[in-house]
């Protein structure tokens, strides 16, 4: 007995998204959950659904689609369908299950679907790592807080800290928790930008107002918001390379 499959396409296209349907049709063991048409509804059914296999376009409104997979964290059974060539090496790198290029055909969409039924009856953790492995840095960072997607520009990012299993993102006079360590989101950040200046702390360059002496053998790092943050002997020589 074949196992079921339940999908969710995504594309801000309605003509692509009736192709993938029409395409879908041959295959009785896929059942489709839902469509959305861009990146901030793709977050939303993701998170409501929680499908086994995901259709997802890359150039959309609102969000791309390598900024929903951060977002919702999404690991496995992802098939991008785009009509740009220029993400194909990111797609890899990241193990999508296959990357379609618009326009397709019947036989080509079958054979991703067939690759994606192996790779969803694998148990292993190793087999698809959407977003651990990602060389991508961002413009933007999502964060889900209380039901709400959250979209926050590199660029209004003031500093950054470790709490426990989270990261706070401190912007534009606000903050937010995310569950990711800030070794993990360290990576993902541009190293010419951000800086870390101590174990549990990354801040951004243009958000720092000056480095003043906080004792004898120390330094802390005054932020153009007013914040006085702690920098350790290690934080100090990549700041100070840096400045």
């Amino acid at each position: 007995m074949s196992i079921r499959l339940r999908a969710l396409i995504i594309d801000d296209e309605e003509l692509a998204r009736r192709l993938s349907k029409e395409y879908l049709r041959s295959h009785a063991d896929i059942d489709i959950v839902g469509e959305c048409e861009n990146g901030l509804e793709a977050i939303e059914a993701i998170t409501a659904q929680q499908p086994d296999l995901i259709f997802l376009d890359i150039q959309m409104p609102k969000l791309n689609g390598f900024e929903v997979l951060e977002a919702t964290g999404r690991r496995e059974g992802v098939i991008f369908t785009t009509a740009y060539d220029q993400y194909a090496l990111k797609a890899f790198d990241q193990h999508a299950v296959d990357y379609l290029l618009k326009p397709y055909s019947q036989q080509r969409f079958d054979d991703a679907l067939n690759k994606a039924r192996k790779l969803l009856g694998q148990t292993s953790t190793e087999v698809i790592d959407l977003v651990a492995h990602t060389n991508a840095m961002p413009e933007r960072l999502t964060v889900r807080d209380r039901g709400q997607t959250h979209v926050i520009p590199i660029a209004q990012i003031d500093y950054i800290e470790a709490q426990d299993d989270y990261v706070q993102i401190h912007f534009n006079g606000k903050s937010l928790l995310k569950t990711q360590s800030l070794s993990d989101l360290e990576k993902q950040l541009n190293p010419t930008l951000f800086v870390r200046i101590h174990r549990s702390t990354i801040i951004r360059l243009q958000a720092l107002k000056c480095l003043e002496r906080a004792s004898k053998d120390s330094y802390q790092a005054v932020m153009l918001n007013g914040v006085i943050l702690p920098i350790s002997r290690s934080g100090y020589d990549r700041i100070k390379g840096m400045l």
